[in-house]
């Protein structure tokens, strides 16, 4: 049985780094998106569907259900491959993303979206401001810079492509959460700035999730900011699911 944990946007695998190293399980694999810190395959098209059939081929890969877990993009494309494949997951935990047809995309995320506005708003993001933005998002100041380090042109290109594809992924995919089965858990930060606590519950209802974990005074960067209580949480849960 192996652990998969998928990042968001604009990080790489390297976020989920606190938490694993507070886990007593090791057979965990933190994937990194195609273009986040790792080259694109060619062909690539790095959409939304892209990436979920990216990550549905990695877990077929391992050849065995896989307990799940994903933050921010990380999170919605984790309740993509639940959704679709079921037989391929033991249990999920997911959190920071919002897959709701209610949800209004943030304003950063707006121009992303935004074709030229985006381009330019990317030019604007140089490692110093995406270090300093990761900071006051609540990131420890190591880790943002470690993070803005790898925020490369590639990253760029991808992030505006898949945010385009996404504009009503609420609508195209929440439908879809009502066949899920596994258990899960759905961890939120109280104050995240991107996407309020209500959708973490809403979430919870629509996937019949067995926990829902609301961590006070924490912000959108539940791994980094809180990897003990995370690490804790998704022991028990993994517990519970049978292993």
């Amino acid at each position: 049985m192996t652990a998969v944990f998928v990042h968001g946007v604009p990080d790489t695998h390297r976020v989920w780094t606190p938490v694993l190293a507070r886990l007593a399980r090791r057979d965990v694999i933190a994937l990194s998106l195609p273009g986040f810190g790792v080259p694109v395959p060619d062909g690539f098209a790095a959409t939304k569907e892209a990436y979920a059939a990216w990550l549905i081929g990695e877990i077929e890969q391992l050849g065995e259900p896989v307990d799940i877990v994903g933050h921010d993009w990380g999170a919605i494309l984790a309740l993509r491959a639940v959704s679709l494949r079921g037989d391929l997951i033991r249990s999920w935990a997911a959190g920071g993303g919002p897959l709701d047809s209610e949800y209004v995309w943030h304003d950063t995320a707006q121009l992303w979206q935004t074709e030229t506005v985006g381009e330019g708003v990317m030019q604007a993001m140089t490692e110093e401001v995406m270090a300093a933005a990761l900071g006051e998002g609540g990131v420890p100041a190591e880790q943002a810079a470690e993070a803005a380090r790898h925020i490369d042109d590639t990253m760029k290109d991808c992030i505006l492509r898949l945010y385009r594809s996404a504009k009503t992924v609420g609508a195209e995919w929440e439908g879809d959460l009502a066949r899920i089965e596994a258990p899960g858990l759905v961890i939120f930060g109280a104050d995240d700035p991107y996407v309020a606590p209500r959708f973490a519950h809403r979430l919870a209802a629509r996937t019949r999730a067995r926990r829902t974990l609301i961590l006070e005074g924490c912000g959108h960067w539940w791994e980094c900011q809180r990897p003990d209580e995370v690490a804790e949480a998704l022991e028990a849960h993994w517990r519970e699911a049978g292993g």
